[in-house]
């Protein structure tokens, strides 16, 4: 049986596109950028520069940009390494916590009105389809986010 990969890819930059407007980044929100990297901060513990490349596959030029306007925005600190390191380290402050679990409170409600005629099962299903296709992607990538 053939796959309907043409189908996938389709449904996918759709998908990027619909994502995008459903969790606009208006007033107050975070950019998307700060939204990714502080998730990843909120799940890993405090990391460097060095640790977000690795993480991320960015250049340390584009890291040191996104850092910086989240160091401006009082979402993140720089901290000692815990583990006695050399390198600093950017740690989530309360501000941040405080805005990204908002932010991820509005796109969950958003997303709730999407899912709104699912039944729990159907919405259960793309979660499990949407965490295969993503687990696949880290798989070859190299790069595997970090599930609880």
């Amino acid at each position: 049986m053939d796959m309907p990969l043409d189908q996938i890819e389709f449904e996918t930059m759709l998908l990027g596109r619909y994502m995008h407007l459903l969790t606009y980044r208006g007033s107050g929100r975070l950019d998307r950028s700060a939204y990714i990297l502080l998730s990843r901060i909120q799940a890993e513990g405090p990391l460097s520069i060095s640790q977000l490349s690795d993480a991320f596959g960015l250049d340390t030029s584009t890291l040191n940009r996104q850092t910086a306007a989240m160091l401006r925005a009082g979402v993140v600190e720089r901290i000692p390494d815990p583990e006695g390191g050399i390198a600093r380290k950017f740690a989530i402050t309360a501000e941040g916590k405080r805005r990204l679990d908002s932010d991820r409170a509005e796109n969950v409600n958003g997303l709730s009105h999407v899912l709104a005629d699912w039944t729990p099962e159907e919405a259960a299903q793309l979660a499990h389809c949407l965490g295969r296709l993503n687990r696949d992607i880290e798989r070859l990538d190299g790069r595997p986010w970090p599930r609880d």
